[in-house]
């Protein structure tokens, strides 16, 4: 479901190293002899892996502030340990346990991917034919003349423009009986990419093949689970909706800072994409049939066949990046240690869990926990550190010369396929690309071959080519922002408008908001630049700059947002500068740069002021405003905004620049 992915640095990962090392360092000396004769074969024995478990949890928890945590391990068909840390419910003290229930979300989409393949095994759905064959009668808005197949929308690449659309959760859905049938013809996006051309994290395409599940077998979704996956797998305690037996056992839900949040339910109800419940204990048993190759206790679960789809990368950025197989992905490649791992991760406001396989050492493990922190990564982390350490270290690589002329295909400005707020710069600058993004600021890119690259902090950035040779897509393994989540997209740079100059210093700008479709024409190939615009036409494009009005729900908040403490809105009345620069700011949330003193000159409205000299301070300001050397400025706050004015503001804030830019 909603993945939340924090901006965490490096530093943090190592550091973290540290901490735990003097931890586990704490044991005795018998007890850590025995521990590193044990951790050579990996997780096998029980008193062990819980040396190595219960001070790493004790400190990460603390460190995350995450309240309670389930964690399993198995290996070899068995359970070697299953442990609960910390507390379900701080306030009532109840302790974690195997049987505590957790909202395990996008790790749900590997259970859809398991009962689409057991209708490929069936017989009754084609992997690689329309999948409109098996929606009943469901068509899929599609621009591209390729259809898509069950393959593109379980390896994340169905091509659809908002894959967040149907990402509908909240509290308000709890209780609520949605039905697929009602809810996905509201709600479908259009592909506007070739299905197979691009990695995007896709909520839609998982929800459309839980779909096809209930119609090709004609049992509704979550029934389908029960008879097909959960029963023949004794999971018991594991559910696709809210039954009030598990609701009963469910572990409360803690934002970041610690405080309770409400659980929040789904629309639909039925959620193939990340609706599921379920425990420590059922997730073992889960892990042991993936690792048993589709078996599970004398039983067939889903062939052989099926699950080597599922566990061997159909999807990658470069031959060293894998990125998705049928249903499992591969975030932190790095921290596999050489060793083949498929791993899934799933979040929910106040529930987070992530699966991981070893299929080769037939070891995997679980944990969920009750916060929205990205503690699973550094568990993931250490996990492989201490059972499948990396025995060969890579040889540095050789890098390539790039000369400017070679350079610039590269060119351009690019959106994040999925994260339409992720823009990024690449340029050139003394013989290396050089990527921009407000998350990374500037980065300088040092070539191993034409199609891959690495940051100055060892991330790879890797391009894919059309078949004309022109770069159309990279993908970027940094865990700074959002670039993970989906491939981004070279934007198509409008050459020029008719009566917008080559001299004028709005031209970059208006181009900039014309390549991601915020701002373009007026009228045939006149861009208007000092015609004036309504308070509505503003805000429409603030909202496209701003981006996150691709995630669903979230446009109707944003103009409440932006709306706030600015008297007399009126859509169809034309915007005063001040107006814009306070409907930013609202947004922004910028604070004003303490080294940089602004004055403002001419008269605002009181509630416009701190929302321009914040813009003003940080950079933010059109070409024809001018600051004076004492900080002194005239904003023309009632001024009409022009198109121009609007064009320059809004690629300031929301463009790829990495500017100063302290929230």
């Amino acid at each position: 479901m909603k993945k939340v992915i924090q901006k965490m640095s490096f530093v943090v990962f190592l550091l973290s190293t540290t901490l735990i090392s003097a931890c586990t360092q704490s044991l005795g000396a018998v007890e850590s002899t025995q521990t590193a004769s044990n951790a050579a074969q990996g997780p096998m024995d029980a008193k062990e892996i819980e040396a190595f478990a219960n001070p790493l949890f004790a400190e990460k928890m603390k460190e995350y502030n995450v309240a309670g945590s389930s964690f399993v391990v198995v290996r070899d068909g068995k359970v070697i340990v299953s442990k609960g840390y910390g507390f379900a419910d701080k306030e009532k003290k109840i302790p974690v346990d195997k049987d505590t229930v957790f909202q395990i979300a996008s790790v749900s989409k590997t259970f859809t991917a398991l009962a689409a393949m057991q209708q490929v095994d069936a017989g009754k759905i084609d992997l690689h034919g329309n999948i409109e064959e098996y929606l009943g009668g469901l068509k899929i808005p599609n621009k591209t003349g390729k259809p898509v197949t069950m393959y593109d929308l379980l390896t994340y690449t169905p091509g659809f423009e908002l894959p967040d659309e149907t990402t509908f959760t909240g509290p308000q859905y709890i209780g609520q009986d949605i039905s697929m049938d009602e809810f996905l013809p509201k709600h479908m996006p259009t592909v506007i990419r070739p299905p197979g051309e691009a990695y995007t994290y896709d909520n839609t395409g998982f929800l459309l093949a839980g779909y096809a599940v209930e119609k090709a077998s004609g049992i509704p979704f979550a029934q389908y689970m029960d008879e097909k996956v959960f029963k023949p797998l004794g999971m018991a305690s594991t559910s696709v909706r809210f039954k009030p037996e598990l609701l009963k056992r469910m572990a409360a839900h803690y934002d970041l800072n610690g405080e309770p949040r409400p659980l929040e339910g789904h629309a639909p109800t039925d959620g193939p994409q990340g609706s599921i419940l379920s425990t420590a204990e059922d997730m073992a048993k889960y892990m042991i049939m993936q690792l048993q190759n589709g078996k599970f206790d004398g039983k067939e679960i889903v062939s052989q066949k099926s699950m080597e789809l599922m566990h061997s990368y159909q999807v990658f950025a470069e031959k060293d990046i894998p990125i998705t197989t049928v249903g499992f992905e591969n975030y932190f490649p790095e921290y596999a240690n050489g060793q083949h791992v498929v791993l899934k991760g799933g979040n929910l406001p106040g529930h987070c869990s992530l699966m991981v396989l070893i299929p080769e050492q037939k070891t995997g493990f679980f944990m969920s926990y009750n916060n929205d922190s990205m503690v699973s990564a550094d568990i993931y982390k250490e996990f492989m550190d201490h059972y499948f350490p990396e025995t060969e270290k890579k040889a540095e690589p050789v890098y390539l010369s790039l000369s400017e002329a070679d350079a610039q295909k590269y060119f351009g400005l690019y959106q994040n396929t999925r994260a339409y707020w992720t823009r990024t710069s690449i340029t050139y600058e003394n013989g290396s690309l050089v990527l921009e993004g407000e998350a990374t600021g500037k980065q300088k890119l040092r070539m191993i071959h034409p199609l891959l690259f690495v940051d100055e902090a060892g991330e790879k950035v890797a391009f894919k080519e059309d078949k004309s040779g022109n770069i159309k897509y990279f993908y970027y393994t940094t865990i700074k922002g959002l670039s993970l989540v989906a491939d981004s997209q070279k934007m198509e740079m409008k050459k020029t408008y008719s009566d917008v100059p080559n001299s004028s210093s709005y031209k970059t700008h208006i181009n900039n908001l014309s390549a991601f479709s915020i701002m373009g024409a007026k009228s045939g190939s006149k861009f208007d630049p000092t015609g004036t615009m309504t308070q509505g036409e503003f805000t429409d494009a603030l909202i496209k700059a701003e981006g996150h009005y691709v995630m669903a729900g979230s446009e109707d908040g944003l103009r409440q947002q932006l709306a706030a403490g600015i008297p007399n809105l009126n859509p169809s009345a034309p915007i005063k500068r001040q107006v814009a620069a306070a409907m930013i700011q609202n947004l922004k949330q910028l604070e004003p740069v303490a080294s940089t003193k602004t004055k403002l000159k001419d008269t605002a409205d009181a509630w416009a002021k701190d929302a321009i000299t914040a813009l003003v301070s940080q950079g933010i300001v059109d070409p024809d405003t001018k600051v004076s050397a004492d900080g002194s400025f005239t904003f023309r706050a009632k001024a009409l905004l022009k198109r121009q004015e609007a064009s320059a503001l809004l690629d300031l804030a929301f463009g790829y620049y990495s500017l100063p830019i302290k929230r």
